[in-house]
């Protein structure tokens, strides 16, 4: 029989996930504190009834909110779906925690007969639409096999990190460090090229084709260029991530400059109001201060 899951956070990558679960022939119920987001799942083919209704019944649960505050709500908050879920049944967490939450959510669900796959995710919301992403995924061997159809379902690769969580989670820190860092640096290059009298659109033509290119630079500037900040990935993500790392790195004794001058320029652009734009309008942050114009703002 097809293994009955749910997604609880319908956003840009969640979304995706549910639809590729779907497409896989899981059954799947989508859960998120936006109404109209689960209305266009259940009119796409998910599964409908509450979470408590739907949680005896369920093979496993995907988790991909923001942030650690928001997994333990969704997991042992007042509505929580860990102690409603049937012996057995897998948690994949693919928010990215700090690596020590990631081991509490793992001993707290075995609490209760369920496992988890500490499974953290990249590749972005196309990705996510095709079943394309990254999962940088620990936990014990049994949490592996009970989300196989999942990992199937919704990554192209599935990195197997170790046999207990944390260790997805760590790995992901060192994702975001580079993959903040690398925002901030393309949207400081652009900016600059612009002083300099080179178009945002000839940025993108000749820099994605020379060695100072890299995957966010290419996926992002693109988002200047069109002058769209349609939120894919928000800014208001990179403060709690860069965060992440740096607690991380404090605890480790590990000095870590570049990743803190990234996360000055997101909080500086969340100050300015961006926070829920997406990540590429850090790029007002340097346009602001240098005076110069981006492309049409549409937002």
């Amino acid at each position: 029989m097809a293994m009955k899951t749910a997604v609880f956070g319908l956003g840009a990558m969640g979304y995706g996930m549910a639809q590729s679960c779907l497409r896989a022939g899981l059954t799947v119920h989508g859960f998120d504190v936006v109404a109209a987001r689960v209305e266009q799942f259940g009119a796409e083919g998910g599964a409908p009834g509450t979470v408590e209704d739907a949680a005896p019944g369920l093979d496993g649960a995907i988790v991909v909110v923001l942030n650690a505050a928001q997994v333990e709500a969704v997991l042992f908050g007042d509505a929580g779906v860990v102690p409603r879920l049937p012996r057995g049944a897998v948690v994949l967490g693919c928010a990215t925690v700090p690596p020590e939450f990631a081991r509490e959510m793992e001993r707290r669900c075995a609490e209760h007969g369920v496992s988890y796959l500490d499974a953290p995710i990249s590749g972005g919301a196309a990705k996510a639409a095709t079943g394309q992403l990254s999962i940088m995924a620990s936990g014990r061997a049994e949490a592996f096999s009970a989300a196989e159809p999942v990992l199937s379902a919704t990554a192209e690769t599935v990195f197997r990190l170790g046999d207990a969580a944390g260790a997805g989670s760590a790995m992901k820190a060192v994702n975001q460090l580079l993959a903040g860092v690398h925002i901030a640096t393309m949207a400081e290059a652009l900016a600059f090229g612009i002083t300099q009298g080179i178009a945002p659109e000839t940025f993108v033509e000749v820099i994605t084709k020379c060695a100072g290119n890299s995957w966010m630079l290419e996926n992002r500037a693109p988002h200047i260029v069109a002058g769209d900040y349609t939120p894919l990935s928000q800014v208001n993500i990179w403060p709690k991530d860069l965060g992440i790392v740096l607690e991380a790195a404090q605890a480790a004794g590990f000095s870590a400059p570049i990743a803190e001058a990234a996360l000055a320029r997101y909080q500086r652009a969340v100050a300015m109001g961006l926070g829920g734009e997406d990540d590429a309008a850090v790029a007002k942050v340097y346009a602001s201060e240098a005076g110069i114009e981006l492309p049409g703002a549409k937002r």
